[in-house]
């Protein structure tokens, strides 16, 4: 695969099932985006499915073998992996054809483009057509089809009623059958570090560089902070696994689950990155350097390549070219606005409705998540509908079949999901037995049925969408978008949106649309506000970890405003859109009182 890169632009995860199949609408035309593969039954399903429709075999994976959880990711990847080179080499196929799938390649290319005119010339200057082929062959990129794990997630496993070693827990068994697959790509890990997940890469050659520095299976670290990254970067340098990404990601204006910095916003944690990506690359080829000789693995000649990318909240196209010139970001994710292009996700009829209308109250950073972390959430999504009413019923929280999220031991030996009916029906137990008042027990009712079946509610749309059979999961969808959602409300084509995020539309009808980084100061303000309320009895430790928030965003402000004294020419309308609302925002951070 050539190592040209033909967009400047990423489509990250979304829920598992909003970009499950998303690189079959988009790879062929050089653009990379990330699969999720925790639901290995809906990549079961979706294999079943995409092998009927192309009639291709299909022997399905039992969940009585004993390595089904790999083998059926494995299986649903090589599939993902074939059916997308067959379409790139259709894209290749036609470059000759007028209004083929090849001049849509060539369209949706960014007008400034290298690679474009370098694609130009060649067919301008050169009329014979194996010679062009060739080239195509050896030049034109195709885009990669990642994918996603959270490093967490890793819950364990029994086989016959044997509890199995590590290597069969969850997120273990999904880095094997990524591992084991055809695919050419990054393993995008995310939501921490693993220690022992991460030792685990080094049982597959495929994460291992040649002499060349040739990777056929990269890592990239979703990070929020430069010290993460530092942190785990070092770490599996010095197992001979270099990290070829750091995926900066905004702790909170972001779609899916949403992981709070200390106050830390992404200007900073992007300038950061910025002065010291000389630093960072020296001292982990330095240890991977190491650990590769004392190996007896291939050295790689000169360091590796190492890319910066961020998401969250870019929303234009003048907040994409400023992190890309001012910061140096090789690529830009693009989530949330996606799910308005039904050729790209997997978004049912409902829930896109719901998501157009949706307005700035209508996103929101709840606590729906079993995993006990915040998740960005849409108010009226169907999966959350009559949660109450369910328990007043006495059938409180859903029947646990997938079990990808169980996370407590509060009231059982083995790990169970609070969204599940067994937890929930121990907890109401639990709760009439304290002799609660009647508001404290519905203010705990009310917490309680705050959890939703995210198994289940994040795969539903792709069930929908693609007409299988939801006999077992229900149809109530969950859909975790970011702030930025509220923004875009209109259905729109896969080349409307590349064109939007080139700056050859306009998406984007408000005109009272924040700039990235003053939204983001604004969320954070909030959550400030709401630890705050939350606080019953406060002690001097939660005083402190307050008192050092609120400062990390006053130093975040003045970040900015010495920002908008450096920024000239190119970027000066970027800083009148910004600056107005950092000076409105730092006054309300200066008027909020902490508790003594």
């Amino acid at each position: 695969m050539t190592n040209k890169t033909a967009h400047t632009f990423h489509i990250p995860v979304m829920g598992t099932g909003y970009t499950v199949n998303t690189p079959l609408h988009v790879a062929q035309y050089g653009i990379s985006s990330v699969v999720s593969i925790v639901d290995d039954m809906l990549l079961e399903n979706l294999r079943e499915f995409y092998s009927k429709q192309h009639s291709l075999p299909f022997l399905p994976i039992s969940d009585k073998t004993l390595d089904c959880r790999a083998q059926r990711i494995t299986a649903y990847l090589n599939l993902m992996d074939k059916m997308v080179k067959n379409k790139f080499e259709e894209v290749k196929e036609s470059f000759l054809e007028k209004g083929k799938e090849f001049e849509k390649y060539m369209d949706l290319l960014p007008d400034v483009s290298s690679l474009k005119k370098e694609i130009q010339n060649k067919l301008n200057n050169n009329p014979i057509v194996k010679d062009i082929k060739n080239w195509l062959n050896d030049n034109l990129p195709m885009g990669t089809i990642d994918v996603n794990i959270m490093t967490k997630v890793d819950k364990e496993n029994t086989f016959e009623g044997e509890k199995l070693p590590h290597e069969y827990n969850d997120a273990h068994a999904a880095l094997r059958g990524f591992a084991n697959s055809t695919l050419e790509s990054s393993l995008v890990l995310s939501a921490g570090m693993n220690p022992r997940l991460y030792g685990y890469l080094e049982q597959f050659d495929d994460f291992f560089p040649n002499e060349e520095g040739y990777i056929k299976k990269k890592i990239v670290l979703k990070v929020s902070d430069y010290r993460s990254a530092l942190i785990q970067g070092k770490f599996l340098a010095k197992k001979g696994i270099w990290v070829s990404e750091y995926r900066i990601e905004s702790g909170l204006n972001c779609g899916g689950h949403a992981f709070a910095t200390e106050g830390h916003l992404m200007g900073p944690i992007l300038e950061e990155f910025k002065a010291n990506r000389s630093d960072l690359i020296a001292d982990t080829s330095e240890l991977l350097f190491a650990a590769l000789q004392t190996k007896n693995r291939p050295v790689p000649k000169e360091n590796l390549e190492l890319k910066i990318t961020a998401q969250g909240g870019v929303g234009t196209a003048d907040e994409q070219e400023f992190l890309m010139d001012y910061y140096g970001i090789d690529s830009v994710g693009w989530g949330s606005p996606f799910l308005l292009v039904p050729e790209v996700c997997d978004v049912d009829e409902k829930t896109f409705k719901t998501l157009a209308e949706a307005k700035e109250d209508d996103l929101y950073l709840s606590h729906s998540s079993p995993l006990g972390v915040r998740f960005n959430n849409l108010k009226g999504n169907t999966r959350d509908q009559g949660k109450l009413e369910m328990i007043k019923a006495g059938k409180p929280g859903s029947i646990c079949t997938k079990r990808l999220l169980v996370a407590t031991k509060e009231y059982t030996d083995e790990p169970i999901c609070t969204a599940s009916r067994q937890y929930q029906n121990l907890k109401i137990k639990d709760l009439k037995s304290q002799n609660l008042s009647k508001e404290e027990f519905d203010a705990e009712i009310l917490k309680m049925s705050q959890k939703s079946c995210l198994c289940k509610g994040l795969s539903a749309s792709s069930y929908l969408v693609n007409k299988l059979d939801t006999t077992a999961d229900g149809e109530g969808v969950s859909i975790c978008p970011g702030p930025n959602m509220a923004y875009f409300s209109e259905k729109a084509s896969f080349k409307q949106m590349v064109d939007h995020i080139y700056g050859r539309m306009n998406l984007i009808k408000r005109t009272d649309r924040p700039n990235m980084f003053a939204k983001e100061l604004n969320i954070y303000i909030d959550y400030l506000k709401e630890q705050i309320a939350d606080l019953k009895d406060p002690d001097k430790k939660a005083l402190r970890n307050l008192e050092k928030f609120k400062g990390n965003l006053l130093a975040g402000i003045e970040y900015y405003n010495s920002l908008s004294e450096k920024i000239k020419g190119q970027f000066d309308q970027f800083k009148g859109h910004i600056q107005d609302d950092i000076t409105r925002l730092e006054t309300e951070l200066i008027q909020i009182k902490l508790l003594s």
